[in-house]
């Protein structure tokens, strides 16, 4: 079976900073992975890179076996970004209508439904996500990113804006696309959803730090940028790094 997800020597450099140092990852379809880190870590950097929205300054990557960017890895990929974007002149079911049918979806009109109701949004399915809060473009944007079809769906930092009702609602949608076989990769937060996770991967200044069995880790100390090998991860204290730069 193809990896969902193979890099090597991944980077990213903006002049003489390494954003992302020279990655090698292989995450085997059907995983659920968490991605942690401080901020200026590099999680956002690799997603982006992934998704083929940013290229890469040396490296190679693949989803599915097909390099990113092209038809076919978008194709097997769905993207919750932290920063949804939305047509100004669409609803919200007419979102979720286009990407359905875009990626030719059987049967969205139930699907869509549903996830408009688990993200609590019936009442607001025929309104314009444009003039919605923060916490609720977030439910609208889980509800597009999960109506489609894919093998593989990366998101970044999904919780912000959400109340408790709507992280509980995406944890659930998490919990129902891996059942079903998706692989999962969240670069995230919030560390109170790194135990579901199969493996934990935590970065620091655009280098791997951990990448292991999350009962292994210490997430509070990753997350942090702090790992030593050398000491068991229940007996490590964090020390924090500066967490001035953007994710």
């Amino acid at each position: 079976m193809t990896d969902a997800i193979e890099t090597h020597a991944l980077t990213k450099r903006y002049g003489d900073h390494d954003a992302l140092a020279p990655i090698d990852l292989t995450i085997p379809t059907g995983q659920r992975v968490s991605l942690i880190g401080h901020n200026g870590s590099g999680k956002t950097t690799l997603i982006k890179m992934l998704t083929g929205l940013l290229d890469p300054s040396g490296g190679t990557a693949t989803i599915a076996g097909h390099a990113t960017g092209s038809p076919e890895a978008r194709a097997a990929l769905s993207y919750l970004s932290d920063q949804p974007v939305f047509y100004d002149d669409l609803t919200v079911r007419q979102h979720l209508e286009y990407v359905a049918r875009l990626h030719h979806t059987e049967e969205w009109e139930t699907h869509a439904d549903w996830l408009i109701d688990t993200v609590g949004l019936s009442a607001r399915a025929n309104d314009l996500p444009a003039t919605f809060s923060r916490g609720l473009k977030q439910k609208a944007a889980i509800a597009i990113a999960f109506v489609r079809p894919f093998e593989l769906m990366l998101i970044d930092e999904p919780f912000v804006g959400l109340d408790r009702a709507g992280r509980s609602s995406l944890l659930d949608l998490v919990a129902w696309a891996h059942d079903d076989g998706a692989t999962l990769v969240v670069a995230t937060h919030e560390l109170a959803s790194v135990t579901s996770s199969d493996r934990l991967i935590a970065l620091s200044d655009g280098s791997v730090i951990f990448d292991g069995d999350p009962a292994d880790a210490d997430p509070d100390a990753l997350a942090d940028g702090w790992f030593d090998r050398s000491t068991p991860a229940d007996d490590q204290l964090a020390e924090p790094t500066s967490d001035d730069d953007a994710s």
